[in-house]
Formats: structure tokens, C-alpha cells, sequence
């Protein structure tokens, strides 16, 4: 789906949904949390400050949209959007849902508890749901 080759952690961790103009988007494998991952298509790059002006405003447009298609499809209290990288370098950016309650509310989703994976309906459902959304994403971006 990609021609950058992803950090295996990324690929274990986590599914393909579809590539936008910069970032493949992929969708974390925990159902605790709605949670989708961007991954800009460029090599050997591990800060937002390594892209080009161009793709640093492309990345912020195509994280903007997919929070908002994710809060309008989970109904989320809150939309945490983060870059860390500390133990993945390769620069990828979370977009996740939060509602209150939720497993780890309000603190981060960073090392709370195990995580539990989708089964493969849950997958296909979720899948489903979010790539219906794409459709008219995909031409704002």
C-alpha cells in the first residue's frame, strides 16, 4: 500500500485503511480506543521539521480532516492529536478519539492497560465505516 518502508512496530501494531496525497492512514489494532495513525510517504523522515513546507501544511490539512471525520463518526468528547516518536522514530502522527469514561480518561492512551484487538468483524466493521467517510475527505484534501 505504501512505497516507504514502514517501521515493523507500525505494521504490528496497527491496519491499512487508505492512502491519502501524503499519509497512509492506518488504524491502531486496540478497540479501547478509536484510534487512527497517519504516516507521511517520505523516506528517512522522523521530525515534522524534515518535510518540506509544502508536505508539513499537507500532513496538518490531512490530520485536521481525519480528526474531524473521526469525531463526527465516534461522537468523541475529544480529539488528541500527537507526534512523539520516542519509540518510533519514523514520523507518524496518533488521531485519537476519546470519550470520557474510556479506558484511560483522562489521562494518555500511552500505557494504559493491555490493548484489546479487533476481531476480524470488528475490523471489517470499523474499516467499513471509515473508508465510507473517506469518500468525501479524500476531495477536500
Amino acid at each position: 500500500m505504501s512505497s516507504v518502508e514502514l517501521d515493523e512496530r507500525l505494521v504490528r501494531d496497527s491496519y491499512p485503511v487508505a492512502e491519502l496525497p501524503l499519509c497512509q492512514l492506518r488504524l491502531m489494532d486496540d478497540t479501547r480506543f478509536p484510534w487512527l495513525i497517519l504516516i507521511p510517504r517520505r523516506a528517512g523522515v522522523s521530525e515534522v521539521f524534515d518535510l518540506g513546507e509544502a508536505d508539513r501544511q499537507q500532513l496538518w490539512r490531512e490530520a485536521s480532516e481525519v480528526g474531524h471525520m473521526l469525531q463526527a463518526l465516534t461522537q468523541a468528547d475529544k480529539i488528541n492529536v500527537a507526534n512523539l516518536g520516542n519509540v518510533v522514530a519514523q514520523l507518524h502522527v496518533h488521531i485519537v478519539a476519546r470519550l470520557r469514561g474510556d479506558d484511560a480518561w483522562p489521562g494518555p492512551v500511552w500505557g494504559q492497560g493491555q490493548p484489546q484487538p479487533y476481531d476480524l468483524d470488528g475490523l471489517a466493521s470499523m474499516r467499513d465505516h471509515l473508508l465510507a467517510r473517506l469518500d468525501g475527505l479524500k476531495q477536500r484534501l
